[in-house]
């Protein structure tokens, strides 16, 4: 039945132009990877089994489950439930949906909603006067849910003010909703962007996924652009199981492949819940390898973090395109330095450097900053860099003429909240952040190019004297390489972190 359905697919997407289909953040799921996701679920020991496809497409999720399901034979009945909204495609959804039950050797009966997935059910998920006490729950919640941004005040956004921050994606608003349509114990399977992962954007979304389901299973690809079928799609893309429960497992698979081709050989590891979900935010560090989850387990032993050390890291101040009327290129009177990623090189700050705009006339309060000890972080690197942290050292005492400086919003800077660094500290912080451990800390966390302040000051650091020791002993060897910083690191690592 798939390979029928994929066929009439490939040629709906050859007849229907991108630009049309990107309306709909529409991407359709390849015949592996479908298959791959309805082997995923723990079939119920039960004679009717029901199954939810939100943002259903052409229907090849459903189609792929009820393959599996007709080979379970305790199986008399299967109830389908598709949402579609998108008219292009609805001819296709219900041609095929016919088939499948013309098809299928189970009874199967079949209903298409045609009314907007989110805005339908805001009264009954925010349990409202109106909504529905018992709304249908189903065994089975599978998707590939709409990949778009929308407005903070789309009418999705607005159902659903417990999950959304900002402007938010179609993608998590679908997939809590899916979590809200299960049955206590019930499993759902998702693909779904890894975004969702870290950062404060998503945080309320991982509350609620997180309390009110448990993660079985996730998945990884380690293609950005080979997830999709003619699909030209750059989205970081992972696989998801969610069962609905409040109990935790002792442990999340976790699988990956490089490609959607390779199901059949699968890396496959254990990795223990509290390890993949973890700390405040509650962020989910996505490890590959035995080698990641040493690296999480080293840094875990460090308790404390940048704010409880009376530390935080901040984005820069100045946007430099929204304030072109204030930068000069050269020096003048009353200017003062506006730093940039450029400015940091080989772990130290160096200014002038002769570049465009690197510095700034202004007396607004908000785009200047005490000139004093800082540790620089580049907000943004590219993809095929080595590292992903990259810092410089910036001491105040190398530019007594100014009394105030500024920096562009695509660094970051650590401060001290109310007294300034010292210059051992800085240094130490140094090299916590020049070491191959944070990098690869760091990675795991967060899949883009972005360094987020948000995620570097919920990191796990040393107590603040260990720091300063740190730094004293780079300060001393002079030796200011990412080695360097490795060997320091080395001699703490499983020690306790006060008596280090």
């Amino acid at each position: 039945m798939l390979d029928r359905i994929i066929e009439k697919t490939s040629e709906y997407i050859d007849s229907m132009p991108k630009k049309e289909r990107k309306k709909y953040g529409q991407f359709f799921t390849s015949i592996e990877t479908a298959r791959y996701m309805a082997d995923l679920f723990v079939i119920p020991e039960k004679e009717k089994i029901s199954i939810l496809d939100a943002g259903a497409g052409s229907g090849i999720l459903t189609c792929a489950l009820v393959e599996r399901l007709n080979t379970i034979e305790g199986i008399k009945e299967i109830d389908i439930t598709c949402y579609e909204t998108d008219i292009n495609v609805l001819p296709l959804l219900q041609e095929n949906l016919a088939y499948i039950q013309n098809e299928s050797e189970k009874a199967i009966s079949v209903q298409i909603v045609q009314d907007n997935y989110i805005t339908s059910q805001y009264l009954d998920f925010n349990c409202m006067i109106g909504g529905n006490l018992n709304p249908k729950k189903y065994d089975l919640v599978i998707g590939n849910p709409p990949y778009m941004k929308i407005p903070k005040d789309a009418p999705e956004a607005k159902a659903m003010p417990d999950i959304c921050y900002g402007a938010p994606n179609m993608y998590f608003i679908f997939a809590a909703m899916g979590l809200f349509n299960l049955k206590d114990n019930g499993e759902m399977v998702y693909i779904i962007p890894r975004s969702w992962t870290s950062g404060a954007y998503f945080k309320k979304f991982r509350e609620y996924l997180l309390s009110h389901g448990k993660l079985l299973h996730i998945h990884l690809f380690g293609s950005r652009n080979k997830v999709f079928d003619k699909e030209d799609v750059l989205q970081e893309t992972i696989i998801v199981k969610v069962k609905k429960t409040c109990e935790k497992p002792e442990n999340v698979k976790i699988t990956s492949t490089h490609t959607n081709k390779e199901f059949d050989k699968c890396k496959e590891m254990l990795v223990p819940y509290d390890l993949v979900v973890s700390g405040d935010e509650l962020f989910v560090y996505l490890v590959t390898n035995e080698e990641e989850v040493a690296v999480l387990d080293k840094l875990r032993r460090w308790d404390k973090t940048l704010p409880e050390l009376g530390l935080r890291m901040k984005t820069g101040l100045t946007v430099d395109f929204r304030n072109r009327d204030l930068l000069r290129d050269e020096e003048e009177e009353g200017t003062i330095p506006l730093f940039y990623s450029q400015h940091i090189k080989q772990g130290e700050v160096q200014f002038p450097i002769k570049k465009d705009n690197e510095y700034i006339l202004t007396e607004q309060k908000g785009l200047m900053q005490e000139n004093k000890n800082y540790l620089f972080v580049k907000r943004f690197t590219a993809k095929e860099e080595p590292r992903r942290l990259q810092c410089g050292v910036y001491l105040s005492k190398k530019f007594p003429q100014y009394e105030k400086i500024s920096t562009q919003n695509k660094i970051n800077f650590i401060d001290g909240l109310l007294t300034e660094m010292s210059e051992c500290l800085v240094y130490g912080l140094y090299v916590l952040f020049n070491s191959t451990i944070y990098d690869e800390y760091y990675r795991i966390l967060n899949g883009s190019t972005q360094v987020n302040s948000t995620e570097i000051n919920c990191m796990p650091v040393p107590e603040l004297d260990v720091i300063q020791e740190m730094g004293r002993k780079i300060m001393k060897s002079k030796d200011f390489s990412e080695e360097s910083c490795n060997l320091i690191m080395e001699g703490y690592y499983g020690q306790d972190s006060r008596s280090a």
